[in-house]
């Protein structure tokens, strides 16, 4: 039998729609009166109340398309539209959650230490429905968790996601809200968690009606790269993003979100108290929250934060396998090899340590306390690839072999892994940064491109691909490698079904029993699994063998063919990765 239902996060603003009478709210603290539109309706004056809330229950079915108007003329979408007709500037939407009837209403989620995350964006797949095709195959090649880069209305047809201005509507070019709850839907039938990219720093330059309507919403005494900081000391605010992230959880059961860049959030206390909101709202649900913060703060990993996305991981092995020294890859050129060993033993490498990237300012907190599973490990990702002058890919960087042997390590370590998008096919199509903004915007920001990298030795004298251009969106949809595809992907398949049987079952309880350099680019990394079983990991990046003392455990896999027996008289094959597991006890 199968089990239907329908899920609603009443949402303490925006339009709340009923058959009785759908009820708008909206926040407009520095306006006396505000009018609401409908349309092809005459206004209607709402009614104010002294915190500056404007409310009106009238008649609108859903569908029904509405404004707020303010008193200079301005009329603005909803900052909590739920759809958009007419994209950002347009109007917004009557939506009646109670619509789509959920197939997998009995799904709880997958507990944290079993995810293996695939992040994609949704328009370099067609739409939430070509995601939904993709589905049966990323099963099948062992993904279980997708994670969407930012879906919240942004200007245009095309864009990253972080230029979202409205954070409860799914975007209007990638698909409706039925046909995303049918793609989480199928992703939940096959056993394969979803996840959120969520940005609550910043809005994006184009479409924030905000203001307009009540600019106490943001700061005028301190800044960020994306203009004035959005004000998390107001209970309006904090409730418009804690809202927002249950929204998500709950209405479209999502079973985690990535916050973006949550360094940017001045008030760091609001993302404990969401944390537990979350956990509050969970009601038998594996629900899951990943920070992105630059800085390598630990505080938030010790409550009810699940994960942090781990930079360190994935620099420490760029500058490993393609010698790239600028920027902050100078972070990582002395001393890689025990760098190397500190992300596979403690996940962070920079605890408190001096960075010279940042003039020898102390960058991180210590991390050796956390569990594997509080970091999310990866070898590319959107940012690392696009924001890259010409998007390049790891595979055009780096040999293939060495590439192969990296995969092993993220694959095969008790951290949490994730892949992007087109790895799994050895893809060297690049991921460059694309918009779709209007004239004006668009050649500020070519512009602002251009001088971004014009420092950069590498790009000197070189045009920056158009982000404006469409070629430069299609140019970054994946390909599979004409000649590498199919066995790259059997790599992967292979590896995720050695994680899956071997690994996983034992990453509860799990704690690092130390890493060794045993060469300039080679470790060996050991952990304790929960179950009490010894597991090892022995890397070599460098294209040269490495003396290795001997190894202990049954072999789960080794790259190339022959290394494991190598490592067993002592030393270790360059561009090998051997993995072994010791039994407990």
């Amino acid at each position: 039998m199968i089990l239907t239902a329908s899920f609603e996060r009443r949402l303490p603003f925006g339009a709340a729609f009923s058959d009785s009478g759908t009820t708008f709210r909206f926040w407009a603290l520095a306006h006396a009166e505000v009018r609401l539109e409908i349309r092809d309706r005459d206004p209607v004056l709402m009614e104010r109340d002294a915190q500056g809330w404007f409310s009106k229950t009238i008649e609108a079915p859903a569908g029904a398309r509405y404004r707020f108007h303010l008193p200079d003329g301005l009329s603005v979408p909803d900052p909590a539209s739920r759809f958009q007709d007419g994209d950002i500037h347009g109007w917004s939407i009557v939506i009646d959650p109670a619509r789509y009837d959920w197939k997998t209403a009995d799904w709880k989620g997958r507990p944290w230490h079993e995810a293996v995350v695939y992040e994609l964006h949704v328009g370099c797949f067609g739409g939430f429905n070509g995601v939904a095709e993709a589905l049966p195959l990323l099963a099948e090649l062992g993904i279980t968790a997708i994670e969407l880069m930012p879906i919240a209305d942004f200007p245009g047809a095309r864009n990253w996601g972080y230029d979202g201005v409205l954070p409860y509507a799914p975007d209007a070019a990638y698909g409706s809200p039925e046909e995303l709850k049918s793609l989480i839907d199928q992703a939940h039938e096959l056993g394969v968690m979803m996840i959120l990219d969520v940005v609550y720093n910043h809005f994006g330059p184009d479409g924030n009606y905000i203001p307009a309507a009540a600019p106490e919403f943001f700061r005028e005494d301190l800044h960020t790269p994306w203009g004035g900081a959005i004000d998390f000391r107001l209970p309006e605010v904090r409730s418009y993003f804690t809202e927002n992230v249950l929204y998500w959880l709950e209405e479209y059961r999502f079973d985690g979100l990535r916050l973006d860049a949550v360094h940017a959030i001045s008030e760091q206390d609001w993302i404990d108290e969401t944390a537990a909101a979350v956990r509050a709202s969970e009601n038998g649900r594996h629900l899951h929250l990943i920070l992105e913060n630059e800085f390598n703060q630990q505080s938030h990993l010790a409550g009810e934060v699940d994960a942090q996305w781990n930079d360190d991981f994935h620099h420490v092995f760029h500058v490993l396998l393609t010698g790239e020294r600028e920027g902050y890859y100078e972070d990582f050129v002395e001393d890689t090899a025990g760098k190397l060993a500190r992300t596979l033993q403690d996940g962070f490498v920079y605890q408190g340590d001096p960075s010279p990237h940042q003039n020898g300012k102390p960058r991180g907190t210590p991390s050796d306390h956390l569990p594997p599973t509080a970091f999310v490990s990866f070898l590319q990702n959107h940012d690392q690839i696009g924001n890259r002058a010409f998007g390049d890919r790891l595979t055009t960087l780096a040999p293939p072999e060495g590439v192969e042997a990296a995969t092993a390590a993220l694959l095969l370590s008790p951290h949490i892994p994730m892949i992007f998008m087109g790895e799994e096919v050895a893809s060297e199509t690049p991921f460059l940064f694309f918009t779709d903004h209007e004239p004006e915007l668009a050649e500020a920001v070519r512009n602002g491109r251009r001088k971004e990298f014009a420092k950069f030795a590498a790009f000197a004298g070189a045009e920056i691909p158009d982000p404006n251009a469409v070629t430069t969106f299609e140019n970054s949809i994946p390909e599979p490698h004409s000649e590498r595809a199919e066995a790259r992907t059997a790599l992967f398949r292979k590896l995720l079904a050695i994680r899956a049987a071997k690994i996983t079952p034992g990453i509860p309880g799990c704690r690092s029993a130390g890493a060794d350099v045993v060469g300039e680019k080679a470790v060996v990394s050991r952990w304790t699994m929960g179950d009490g079983a010894k597991l090892t990991l022995a890397i070599n990046l460098a294209d040269s063998r490495v003396p290795l003392p001997s190894l202990e455990g049954t072999v789960l896999f080794e790259s190339p063919i022959g290394a494991a027996d190598a490592a067993r008289s002592g030393s270790l094959p360059g561009f090998s990765t051997v993995a072994l597991l010791e039994p407990a006890a």
